[in-house]
């Protein structure tokens, strides 16, 4: 038996979860999210939780029990307390600056790269310009994001400029070695 797939999601107070057929549909105070699931999974609401079962116990079905009930709960906890990513920018000249709702990098490339945010995601500058925070409710959009801006400009092993996550540690290799002798 799936262990995840077993427990029940307690709805928080000012979270509504509306289940139509394989369709959840999940909203709070930081927003709203839907999304369609196997059908052959069995979504319900009872006792003030939601319940996921599968019909069978066959492979597919037991992988798609305890991912239907993670899912979820990521949209649950998503609507309720939001999420959060942070990405360090690091490197002489380097820095990240808001304009408006969107976010311009200067990466040390010959021009600055605009980001426009997808509509639940909003950004905000923190430490002068060397953090950047990225917030929604929608958990695998805000990794999507965060990577898709990490990629701009990965960190480099010799002396770690570019953009990495805040808590990612990036192994410095040692340059090349002087000439030494006569």
């Amino acid at each position: 038996m799936s262990r995840i797939g077993k427990k029940p999601i307690p709805i928080p107070d000012g979270v509504t979860v509306e289940v139509d057929g394989s369709e959840v549909k999940v909203k709070g105070p930081k927003g709203e999210l839907t999304r369609r699931f196997d059908p052959d999974m069995k979504i319900a609401i009872e006792d003030g939780n939601i319940v996921v079962t599968r019909p069978t116990d066959s492979r597919e079905h037991r992988s798609l029990h305890g991912l239907t009930r993670a899912l979820i709960a990521n949209m649950v906890t998503g609507v309720s307390e939001g999420y959060e990513k942070r990405l360090r920018v690091i490197g002489t000249g380097y820095r990240a600056e808001m304009q408006g709702n969107d976010l311009r990098l200067s990466l040390g490339y010959s021009h600055d790269i605009l980001i426009v945010p997808p509509p639940t995601v909003t950004f905000a500058v923190e430490d002068r310009g060397a953090e950047v925070v990225i917030t929604s409710p929608d958990k695998e959009l805000i990794g999507m994001v965060a990577a898709d801006i990490r990629k701009l400009r990965p960190p480099e092993p010799y002396k770690g400029k570019g953009v990495r996550y805040k808590d990612e540690v990036v192994r410095q290799k040692a340059g090349k070695a002087g000439k030494v002798g006569g």
